[in-house]
């Protein structure tokens, strides 16, 4: 079941609009065949007469986002649903493809997202200071499902080992909109 937490910024939210994007938002649970526990955080924002609407739905195993902007803020709603659910159909067909060539089952929603682990690093004297630390077991995909996760997680470049070579790769968002990827 999902949990929702609406805010609003230069806007107050009413319980019509409440109500409104948990109607929307609630429909996405249909493209899971148990329904997710996970909050869903909903930014909703006015600057000058434009509407705009950022959801986040972080999964154990997967992150929704989107943002739209409109005149209309239940314009702004619907296309931002629109967004998610395109989302999702998306990578569940990805992943529902690549494990049918597998032989697995065609209803499996593989895990899509590395479970990232934090560890602050000890402050050095030197002139390089790194703040932060990440650690992931890359998980074995092709290049264009890695472009999907990259695209998701809204990052401008992703790490992943390569399925077919076995060696671990970039793959990174050029200035042109189109993709590059960096062969180690």
């Amino acid at each position: 079941m999902l949990q929702y937490n609406i805010r609003g910024e230069n806007l107050e939210v009413t319980d019509s609009i409440k109500e409104y994007v948990e109607k929307k938002v609630g429909k996405l649970e249909r493209y899971f065949d148990t329904p997710p526990s996970s909050e869903v955080h909903v930014n909703l924002s006015v600057y000058n007469d434009e509407q705009t609407i950022e959801v986040t739905i972080p999964m154990k195993n997967l992150l929704l986002r989107a943002e739209e902007h409109n005149t209309d803020l239940y314009a702004a709603i619907d296309l931002v649903v629109d967004k998610l659910e395109r989302q999702i159909r998306k990578h569940k067909t990805k992943v529902n493809r690549r494990f049918r060539q597998e032989g697995a089952p065609k209803y499996v929603f593989a895990e899509l997202e590395r479970e990232a682990q934090q560890v602050q690093t000890k402050e050095d004297d030197t002139d390089v200071q790194i703040v932060k630390t990440k650690r992931f077991d890359l998980k074995p995909m092709d290049s264009e499902e890695a472009a999907l996760q990259m695209d998701m997680l809204g990052h401008n470049f992703f790490v992943f080992t390569n399925a077919n070579t076995d060696e671990t790769n970039i793959v990174y968002k050029r200035r042109d909109g189109r993709y590059g990827l960096i062969e180690t």
